[in-house]
């Protein structure tokens, strides 16, 4: 007999029907069983309470799952996003109308697969909208996938999310049952690099439905010369540009594959670079790689050569195998990323300059800033070239809307407006 905590949320899909089948049902639920967010808000309280246990914090990207999961983060966003009334089901006042959101019905969702826990993060954001879920799960990701949707069988034994979520794993050649997946839905939430993205976004959907776009990007970092040469803080910085760099194995759009640090007149960044060697190698120690592909070794190891050689003024810090590089230089450009825990360490002679070239293929810029008014000015350029977030090193990853620019739940949702008759 199934139990809730053997439920198997991802299932082998071979048809077209077995997805048109599971999108009737959905749309069934969504419109007899309707879900507001504070019940969704305690669901999903539960299961991060469920996926608190040690076996497994090596899945990448767990704490934030767990961060995320939770009342306290998910609340404001909701009130901010949705309204001040929103959390249960209630209208809020917008002058003489007033709103709230309504769940758009099925949301389908196509993540990325270079990053483990992003279907689940995917999914929550429809989910607190009140829709269905019908997610696309990449082949590598089915088991991880699994082990984490049962514990979210285990937090909801009335089954009011089970019944809200289909999971179906193809091959990402399968057209049919892409498309399948594309005419079922009214929302789309869609991650990856530009060919998937594209691919899909050609997808037959109706024409009402909403669409997210989550497309292929980079990220950087960047520090005054106040804070990489503090000595009371510098370790502290190293430990966070580890730690943004080891999560997701530097292939998520918010991780850093350039550190620019400001040249000081002072100082040099010797002493920095050891401290920030001393991280990588802590944070090895800590988080060693499993495994890692051919392909990107041999990546890692060209790239360590040719930097050497391309310049006598460059250094490098390495071990002997592929698991962490530090490529130090200078200039303003952004190299090709190799990714794989390699950092690409620049001096600039003003951070203005650096952040100036940047445009819109940066996400996510990473800050360790020890004079405010400078920090401020950097965000606003950054802002202007087409960076989305600007953030504290060591908060790369944390995954709250805006996300690349937009809210993450209320364009899943549709915002009704009411004006009173008696008006």
């Amino acid at each position: 007999m199934t139990t809730l905590s053997n439920i198997q949320f991802v299932q082998e899909v071979d048809a077209p029907g077995a997805i048109l089948d599971a999108a009737a049902e959905l749309r069934r639920v969504v419109s007899d069983e309707p879900i507001q967010p504070d019940e969704v808000m305690s669901l999903f309280e539960a299961w991060a309470r469920n996926l608190d246990s040690r076996e497994l914090d090596e899945i990448p990207g767990i704490v934030f799952l767990r961060m995320w999961l939770r009342r306290g983060t998910l609340e404001p966003i909701i009130a901010r996003e949705l309204g001040a009334n929103s959390v249960n089901g209630g209208w809020t006042d917008y002058g003489r109308a007033r709103c709230k959101p309504f769940p758009l019905g099925i949301i389908g969702h196509w993540p990325a697969g270079n990053v483990e826990i992003q279907p689940i993060l995917s999914m929550t954001c429809g989910l607190l909208g009140g829709n269905a879920a019908l997610v696309r799960i990449p082949k590598d990701l089915v088991e991880l996938t699994q082990i984490l949707t049962s514990r979210l069988a285990q937090s909801d034994p009335s089954e009011r999310l089970v019944r809200r979520i289909f999971m179906g794993a193809f091959d990402h050649s399968r057209l049919d049952l892409h498309e399948a997946m594309a005419r079922s839905v009214d929302g789309a939430m869609i991650w990856g690099g530009q060919e998937s993205v594209l691919q899909v976004r050609s997808l037959p959907f109706p024409h009402w439905a909403k669409i997210a776009i989550f497309g292929p990007r980079i990220s950087v970092a960047a520090m005054d010369a106040g804070a990489w040469g503090s000595p009371a803080d510098q370790k502290t910085w190293c430990l966070r540009m580890a730690r943004d760099l080891w999560q997701f194995d530097q292939q998520a759009c918010s991780s850093p594959q350039v550190l620019y640090l400001e040249k000081s007149s002072e100082q040099s960044i010797d002493q920095f670079l050891v401290n920030l060697k001393t991280a990588f190698e802590n944070e090895d120690r800590a988080h060693p790689r499993q495994a890692i592909a051919p392909s990107l070794s041999s990546e890692i190891s060209k790239a360590r050569a040719s930097w050497l050689l391309d310049n006598h003024s460059h250094r490098a810090f390495f071990p002997i195998g592929p698991n962490w590089t530090i490529l130090v230089g200078s200039g303003a450009d952004v190299p090709p990323p190799i990714q794989g825990k390699t950092l690409y360490v620049l001096e600039v002679d003003d951070l203005k300059d650096a952040i100036g070239k940047l445009d819109g293929n940066v996400q996510t810029l990473g800050l360790g800033f020890s004079n405010p008014e400078k920090e401020n000015e950097i965000a606003s350029i950054a802002g202007q070239r087409g960076i989305d977030r600007v953030v504290k090193l060591g908060r790369m990853h944390t995954f709250v809307p805006p996300w690349d620019g937009v809210d993450l739940i209320r364009p899943m949702v549709r915002m009704v407006r009411h004006v009173s008759s008696a008006e």
